[in-house]
């Protein structure tokens, strides 16, 4: 039946939208991957030759074993490391002993950034001073270069980074999260300050025109920003194309703002294309208005953000568990899980006696840690004896 509703969306929109552009919102970072990979291909291509036609540097090999790394290891995963006729070893093992890292830490961080020691030592001095501008000492810095050493020895963008730095700082984000992005989100760094700063003006001025107030947008852009970096990754004119989308499907301006919120600013690594395709999908299966879709897609934005075979999967799942159309539509939310994740909780539902068929879906939804205390409740109410408070106590004499 959904596979039937999938292809009436399809066809559907294909009547309203000449657009091609693809895009799958179901991975909310594969915008993001694309530019990380070539910009990875790029550094190890600067150094790449036929590895073929040459033999490996003995003099890095004896170096990397006399610090135990594990040779193997990095054959296998960089072999292209070991065949550069220049490289900086014990250096830079020298740079991190200085930081405080034993040799167990040197031997891991340089079996899992091997391309480390094909940094200068001037250019790790520069970048270790660069990150000791948002860390609270050493100590932490190479903790964090333990954790995330490709993100520390991509020395390629450092004036980049340096001035998003200086940029963040300025815009009121606190070293804690300058450090979180320097190592979970490193690319937002590598463009130029002013790309940055464009992509803040946009969002700025669009807060400003949805009726957000001044005295709040800068919390709201520190927020965003903190939650989703990534979106830093954007287009202005993407960021406009997708808040233009929004309104034009009749969504106010205090509902976008909403949206927005909701989204946490992933609603812009979407595009209109898709979004219409999920809404049409959504519209066709709930046997809704277009009144009735916004209040949906209000209620749970994951009929906004997912693509439609991501839908259609789960959709059929909880159909599959017997849980009808009708439930899923009053409890939407329920859709923003994986199949995996709503069979295991009806299963531990089910063993405590509590029939989801019968009832709404809110006992299935939310975090890991709201299911439990879900299930908490559930569980002790149906162990909690049955207790009379008026009933006569009798004592024997």
């Amino acid at each position: 039946m959904l596979r039937g509703v999938a292809h009436a969306a399809k066809d559907t929109f294909a009547l309203l939208s000449t657009r091609s552009q693809h895009c799958n919102p179901g991975l909310i970072f594969s915008s993001v991957w694309p530019e990380v990979a070539s910009r990875s291909f790029l550094i190890h291509s600067s150094y790449t030759t036929d590895t073929k036609a040459r033999e490996e540097n003995k003099k890095t090999i004896e170096s990397l074993y006399s610090l135990s790394v594990d040779i193997k290891k990095i054959r296998r995963l960089k072999e292209w490391v070991l065949l550069q006729d220049v490289a900086y070893v014990k250096e830079i093992a020298g740079i991190l002993q200085e930081m405080g890292a034993d040799e167990t830490a040197v031997a891991n961080i340089l079996e899992r950034c091997p391309e480390a020691i094909l940094r200068t030592p001037e250019e790790i001095n520069s970048q270790r001073a660069l990150w000791q501008l948002v860390c609270q000492n050493e100590k932490q810095l190479i903790k964090l270069i333990e954790q995330f050493p490709e993100s520390f020895f991509t020395t390629k963008y450092h004036q980049n980074q340096k001035a998003n730095i200086t940029f963040f700082q300025e815009l009121g984000l606190k070293n804690n999260i300058i450090t979180r992005f320097l190592t979970s989100a490193p690319n937002i760094f590598y463009n130029p300050v002013e790309k940055n700063k464009n992509v803040i003006e946009t969002l700025q001025r669009s807060y400003l025109n949805l009726g957000g107030s001044e005295a709040n947008m800068k919390i709201w852009i520190l927020k965003l920003l903190s939650q989703n970096p990534f979106i830093l990754l954007n287009t202005s004119t993407t960021i406009q194309e997708n808040l233009e989308f929004l309104q034009k499907n009749d969504f106010t301006d205090h509902e976008v703002l909403q949206l927005l919120s909701k989204l946490k600013g992933f609603i812009f690594q979407l595009n209109s294309t898709t979004m219409q395709k999920s809404m049409l999908f959504s519209k066709n299966v709930f046997n809704c208005s277009d009144q009735e879709l916004k209040e949906l897609v209000l209620k749970c934005p994951a009929l906004l953000y997912y693509s439609v075979p991501v839908l259609e999967e789960r959709l059929e799942g909880l159909l599959k568990e017997g849980i009808s159309v009708a439930q899923i539509r009053e409890t939407p939310m329920v859709l923003e899980l994986t199949t995996q994740i709503v069979q295991y909780r009806i299963k531990k539902l089910s063993a405590l006696g509590y029939d989801v068929k019968s009832g709404n879906l809110e006992s299935l939804n939310g975090t890991k840690k709201d299911f439990e205390v879900t299930y908490g409740k559930i569980q002790s109410k149906k162990e909690r004896p049955i207790f009379n408070p008026v009933a006569p106590i009798h004592i024997e004499d």
